[in-house]
């Protein structure tokens, strides 16, 4: 087990799903020494080692769930004997009516009235020692448990790894920890009772719709997993075809990568303790690399979002996730694609290549869509409707406000005819048509471009042209744009129209990154300045 559980340690992957867990207490076998193991089948403690030390508990105020956000829950001092004589009178009355067992012994417990305030109040609340430190590399002042240290043997896995913390995590009732990722790599080993861990790897954070990066909070999720409200969260409603739920009972032990989701529900009366240590990725990052890797990091994920948006394969992709977007099954309309190719390709000479502007030369697929490009031109240029010249440089202010209050729309192709069609056709497809266009109804490329392209076709045209450039030779390439901006007056007017769009496209890209990954949603009301 420990070879098995090293290996896997050593390679600090979270692109599987972490099942090592050691069974029958193997792992365990010398974490605490016999004579003070720390399980309720061995209370009570040396008190004069323990007993006397006030710990940090934490007071839910929405029991049984605990959540990161500190308006939920809040830290109070509690003698350490107190809680394990709370824990006690719980499990001395399993099975009957706890209040009023609770209400009948707090008198013979031998703890103090502020310990008595806290635990047999007006108003009883659960409490949870969540993360007290027995061992803290990082901060060695801040160790309230510091006293079982000794009891501690690290695992023999992690003796080589730059520990941060260990932490002692005991509950006195059913409990649950709001649904977070931790910043650190994380072995979580069961002394006593029972936990469900359910894990989501980091590719479902867009899901699980995390709380903003400003806030205190912000390695939390805001979705309530039972029931979602998936008019707020819908992405949620995709969640549990990304889940691996695991039970964890005395001795064993669960690897939880940096950076990967979870939910712990854990039965009355369980110990834990946990190591936690840095991942070799981020402990070798230098400082003044940082804003260069975040900037990677959000080009990448933006160029991906992109592809999501635009129907586009991309194959760094998660395959998973599926269940927003996919390419179309006709990303190329097939009829034709192969005599196009054959009759516009590398070889091609420029006397050719003119020669094919004519309509009787058209293969039958680039007249078909010759035609259904020019009637959706006609249909788009009614005054009514929008154009693309609201997103030139030109726009009046009126405008610009317009275009803010409908650009993810204009980004979206679901409703986009027009980039549907540039979208299905094959490259060398679209230069026929193009280039027929420009030879006989040169006004109608020109309003094409000018007044109907969207920002979402605006993108796909180009990367059209990109995969176009692959497959003929730099001479026919020049010819090509030659004769396709030579029927514009104002050929930087058409490039303004292309390069406003793909911006536009790219920062909605942004925007969803920013919301998915980072839960900043640019266009919720600002807070008002104090």
């Amino acid at each position: 087990m420990h070879k098995a559980l090293e290996s896997f340690l050593k390679m600090e992957s979270v692109g599987r799903w972490p099942n090592i867990l050691a069974g029958g207490g193997n792992l365990f076998a010398c974490l605490f020494a016999h004579e003070r193991q720390l399980t309720l089948i061995h209370l009570p403690f040396h008190q004069e080692r323990v007993g006397s030390v006030v710990v940090e508990a934490m007071r839910s105020r929405s029991a049984p769930v605990f959540y990161g956000d500190i308006r939920s829950h809040e830290r109070v001092p509690l003698c350490f004997s107190t809680f394990i004589e709370y824990c006690l009178c719980l499990l001395e009355n399993r099975d009957g009516r706890r209040d009023a067992f609770l209400e009948s012994q707090k008198h013979s417990l031998a703890v103090s009235d502020t310990d008595q305030a806290l635990l047999f109040g007006e108003a009883p609340q659960q409490f949870y020692l969540a993360q007290v430190p027995i061992l803290n590399f990082e901060n060695k002042e801040h160790k309230q448990l510091e006293c079982l240290g000794e009891d501690i043997q690290t695992p023999v896995p992690l003796e080589t790894k730059s520990l941060a913390s260990v932490n002692l995590w005991m509950n006195s009732m059913n409990s649950r920890s709001s649904t977070h990722y931790d910043p650190h790599h994380n072995l979580l080993c069961i002394v006593s009772g029972c936990k469900e861990v359910t894990l989501w790897p980091p590719s479902a954070t867009p899901y699980l719709y995390p709380l903003p990066l400003y806030g205190e909070a912000s390695n939390h999720s805001s979705v309530t997993l039972e029931e979602p409200n998936l008019s707020v969260y819908p992405r949620a409603a995709c969640l549990n075809g990304f889940s691996q739920k695991v039970v964890l009972h005395a001795g064993d032990a669960l690897f939880i990568p940096e950076g990967w989701f979870h939910q712990v529900d854990s039965e009355a009366v369980t110990i834990a303790v946990n190591f936690w240590w840095r991942s070799m990725t981020i402990s070798g990052m230098l400082e003044h690399m940082d804003a260069y890797y975040l900037r990677r990091i959000l080009k990448r994920l933006t160029d991906k979002e992109m592809n999501k948006m635009l129907h586009f394969p991309s194959s760094s992709m998660d395959k998973t996730m599926t269940c927003t977007t996919s390419q179309p099954k006709d990303a190329y309309r097939d009829h034709g694609e192969q005599r196009t190719s054959r009759n516009c390709g590398n070889g091609t000479s420029n006397d050719e290549l003119r020669s094919k502007v004519m309509l009787q030369d058209l293969e039958p697929c680039a007249s078909q869509s010759l035609n259904e490009l020019i009637s959706l031109v006609h249909d788009r240029l009614n005054p009514s409707k929008p154009t693309g010249l609201e997103y030139t440089d030109n726009s009046s202010a009126k405008e610009n406000d317009e275009m803010n209050k409908r650009k993810e729309d204009l980004c979206s192709i679901n409703d986009d005819p027009v980039a549907n069609l540039i979208l299905t056709l094959h490259p060398l497809t679209i230069r026929s048509v193009f280039l027929a266009m420009a030879n006989n109804f040169p006004r109608t490329l020109e309003a094409l471009v000018l007044h109907v392209l969207t920002p979402v076709g605006s993108e796909i045209l180009t990367r059209k042209f990109e995969e176009m450039d692959q497959l003929i030779s730099g001479e026919d390439q020049n010819e090509f744009y030659r004769i396709f901006h030579g029927v514009f007056d104002d050929q930087s007017a058409a490039m303004d129209v292309l390069l406003n769009g793909k911006e536009l496209v790219a920062r909605q890209a942004f925007e969803n990154v920013l919301d998915q990954y980072m839960g900043i949603n640019l266009d919720e009301p600002k807070p008002a300045a104090k």
